[in-house]
C-alpha cells in the first residue's frame, strides 16, 4: 500500500510561482512511477507531469511545458512540482499518483492517489 500526502497548496497571483510537494509512505518508492494531476471545477481530471522511476524520463502536458518542473528523490521518498508563471487557468485541485513500474500520462492508469491540494491564481 501507498499512501500520498500533497502540501504546498496556496492562493497567488498571476505569474507567481508555486512548489509543490508529495511525500509518500512506502519502502519501494523507486519501484514507482509519479504523476501529477489536477482538476478544476467542472472539469476532469487532467494530466499535469509524470516521471519515471528514476526521474530519467519527465512528461509534461503541452498546457504546463516550458513553466512547471517535475522531479523526485528516491532518497527522501518525495516528489515536487515547482511551477512558474502560474497562470488563473492553472487554478484546480492538484494531485499526485503513483503507479508500479510504468510511466504514464492517463490518470485511470495510477492507482494510487493522494488527497489533492488547492492551488489557486488570482488575475
Amino acid at each position: 500500500q501507498v499512501q500520498l500526502v500533497e502540501s504546498g497548496g496556496g492562493l497567488v497571483q498571476a505569474g507567481d510561482s508555486l512548489r509543490l510537494s508529495c511525500a509518500a509512505s512506502v519502502r519501494t518508492f523507486s519501484f514507482y512511477a509519479l504523476g501529477w494531476f489536477r482538476q478544476a471545477p467542472g472539469k476532469e481530471r487532467e494530466f499535469v507531469a509524470s516521471i519515471s522511476r528514476d526521474g530519467a524520463g519527465t512528461y509534461y502536458a503541452d498546457s504546463v511545458k516550458g513553466r512547471f518542473t517535475i522531479s523526485r528523490d528516491n532518497t527522501k521518498n518525495t516528489m515536487t512540482l515547482q511551477m512558474y508563471s502560474l497562470k488563473p487557468e492553472d487554478t484546480a485541485v492538484y494531485y499526485c499518483a503513483a503507479r508500479l513500474m510504468v510511466v504514464s500520462t492517463t490518470p485511470n492508469d495510477y492507482h494510487y492517489w493522494g488527497q489533492g491540494t488547492q492551488v489557486t491564481v488570482s488575475s
